[in-house]
């Protein structure tokens, strides 16, 4: 399924999330249909509540859903396995998290060739880690802990552990959420660099109309349901999905 030069990346149908507690059930996603081409960024926003982060899991396949379909370049992980789920997570999507998960006992590069062992081959492309490294601007603190790092410097060596296996989609949740706003300002201009000069297809979840508005394209969420897009003037007709 193609549109002009644009590969989809990413898409869902009908995609929906039902948690149960015995006969309650709590409706997290309703019906949602998403597309994500290659060399987007998209910005998910929504208040508290509203599916932001269950949507962002399922993408991920860090849960399967109630209903719908989740394809990454056409793969349906929905029908997947775990074990299967697991490898197409770790070919194919980096995730950035609000709280940078860093292993605190190792240095910042520890952390990052750490990644490069657990996705196998590592960074291999036309750009190397150390480009992504002097990009980033973290080559001088790459033997520091994470306690000896700012919030914004672990944030950096989270972006690079994430990039480490050169994902056809980075998936990012709140990921200046612990940050003060410099370095808010800081990390999500670095994301647009690895957008705009990388290709680096990227999705991050929000609720901060600043960071929604270094995106190419943002999406509503209310109640588990996308129910707004903001495009790009040029954008093309996404096939009736979002």
């Amino acid at each position: 399924m193609e549109n002009g030069s644009q590969r989809i990346i990413m898409e869902t149908r009908d995609l929906s999330k039902v948690f149960r507690s015995g006969a309650i059930e709590v409706h997290a996603l309703r019906d949602v249909n998403l597309v994500v081409r290659e060399g987007d960024f998209l910005a998910v926003m929504g208040p508290s509540g509203c599916g932001k982060s269950t949507l962002l899991h399922l993408l991920g396949g860090l849960m399967q859903p109630t209903k719908g379909e989740i394809r990454i370049e056409g793969i349906n992980i929905s029908k997947l396995s775990d074990r299967e789920r697991t490898e197409v997570r770790r070919q194919k999507v980096g995730f950035i998290f609000q709280r940078f998960n860093l292993l605190p006992t190792l240095t910042a590069l520890g952390n990052i060739e750490l990644a490069k062992k657990i996705h196998g081959n590592g960074y291999l492309n036309a750009y190397g880690i150390d480009e992504i490294i002097a990009m980033l601007g973290i080559r001088d603190r790459l033997s520091f802990r994470p306690a000896e790092l700012s919030g914004g410097e672990q944030q950096r060596v989270a972006i690079a552990r994430a990039l480490i296996n050169q994902p056809s989609i980075i998936l990012a949740d709140e990921p200046t959420g612990n940050l003060d706003s410099r370095n808010s300002q800081q990390v999500l201009r670095l994301m647009r660099d690895l957008n705009e000069k990388l290709g680096q297809t990227v999705v991050i979840i929000t609720h901060d109309p600043e960071a929604a508005s270094l995106a190419k394209r943002i999406v509503h969420m209310r109640d588990g349901q996308i129910f707004e897009r903001t495009p790009l003037a040029f954008e093309p007709e996404f096939d009736g999905l979002f």
